[in-house]
């Protein structure tokens, strides 16, 4: 969690410098302690009493200013930070920082920072793609630096590409990425499934079920941001993809088996929060169909069983885990799929218990082993993602 870290926040000249004010103000509310530092140009576009008054603490711009309550004022910020995000980051900045100039007080605490250093640019799209600011934004990054894409869209100056300054939300999960969490997962590989499969009955029309995909998104972030490389397989969903993952987008339960095999085999953990259809229209009209007198009946076909296969074909030492949501003798079911399936753990949760549905930010699960049951109470689903990483890998 982002509670108590020291962040200091570089800004330049640059007409993207108001976002910044989003991302500070975030960035309080999570508890940080927040540093400001603006260059000059910069004050041009924003006010340094903004960034004042969102953070609590003296926006810097002098390095020589006799005011500051510090003593070697560069110095000691930099001893505090956990993080160093310069956002938006100048092209006349990002040289300095290559070369390690020195000449102003953002500059000059960067330079004395060892922790984290992440760049935003923000410039004209031509400036963004000179080879000179290309050239410099790499040597950057062999110093260690994290250099964010910026985003591609209208700009300022009346172009439109490459140079946007990203959203305070995305700058913000750059941040939390880094100083929120221990890596203690860094090093392994984790296969997520989440969302729902989408089984075609004609061009019109599919079958499908609730699942919005939350539950396995939370699990991938989480994942993602205690370090694990993460491939993300998922059904068509309407959430936001998380950041910092490998997402792999299918439609139906074939798609999603096909794309499971060619990734399980090298995973540390395959974790399946996926509601994939158990059955699907054993025929497809090639046009849509009509409507006519009567009823209608459709027959279907048992899908594959991925979790059946992965327990069948997964390498030596790899960890299975998957999902039983029911509706009624959620124990006994989900126990039973633990010994069918052949895997490690299931996590099951009944539809019906408040707090657990689909759709909902929040879930009450059991997590099963052979050895044991451990009942949960009602927590978020980025908690229950958090532990039941926990339980797979420390338990």
């Amino acid at each position: 969690m982002l509670k108590g870290k020291n962040i200091i926040l570089g800004v330049t000249g640059s007409i993207a410098a108001y976002k910044t004010a989003g991302l500070a103000s975030m960035l309080v509310k999570k508890g940080c302690n927040v540093h400001v530092i603006m260059t000059e140009s910069a004050t041009n576009f924003i006010n340094p009493i903004t960034f004042e008054s969102l953070t609590g603490n003296k926006c810097l711009v002098d390095t020589f200013d006799r005011n500051f309550q510090f003593q070697v004022e560069h110095v000691s910020i930099a001893k505090l930070a956990d993080v160093v995000m310069i956002a938006p980051a100048s092209a006349n900045v990002i040289a300095k920082l290559a070369h390690g100039l020195a000449d102003d007080m953002l500059t000059t605490t960067v330079l004395a920072c060892k922790c984290k250093k992440i760049i935003a640019p923000a410039m004209n799209t031509n400036m963004y793609e000179n080879p000179i600011v290309q050239d410099n934004i790499r040597i950057c990054q062999s110093y260690g630096m994290e250099v964010i894409t910026p985003a591609v869209g209208y700009l300022a100056c009346g172009d439109v590409g490459a140079g946007k300054m990203p959203e305070p939300e995305t700058l913000f999960e750059y941040i939390e990425k880094e100083a929120g969490y221990e890596k203690d997962l860094e090093g392994k590989r984790i296969l997520v499934t989440a969302g729902p499969t989408r089984e075609a009955l004609d061009p019109v029309r599919y079958i499908t079920n609730f699942s919005t995909g939350k539950m396995g998104y939370a699990i991938a972030r989480a994942a993602a941001l205690r370090g694990a490389f993460v491939t993300l397989v998922t059904g068509k969903t309407e959430i936001k993809k998380p950041s910092f993952v490998n997402v792999i987008e299918v439609e139906s339960a074939a798609d999603m088996f096909e794309a499971v095999k060619k990734e399980a085999m090298d995973q540390d953990a395959v974790i399946k929060a996926a509601a994939v259809a158990d059955y699907r229209p054993k025929h497809v009209n090639a046009e849509k169909t009509k409507k006519k007198d009567g009823d209608l009946s459709l027959e279907l076909e048992r899908t594959e069983d991925i979790l059946k296969w992965l327990g069948e074909h997964r390498p030596k030492g790899q960890f299975l885990c998957g999902f039983s949501m029911e509706t009624e003798n959620m124990l006994e079911n989900s126990r039973e799929k633990l010994k069918r399936k052949k895997i490690d753990m299931i996590v099951a949760n009944n539809l019906k218990v408040e707090g657990a549905g689909f759709g909902t930010d929040t879930n009450v699960v059991t997590i099963i082993t052979k050895d044991r049951e451990t009942a949960l109470e009602k927590m978020t689903k980025e908690e229950v993602a958090h532990r039941l990483l926990s339980e797979i890998f420390f338990a």
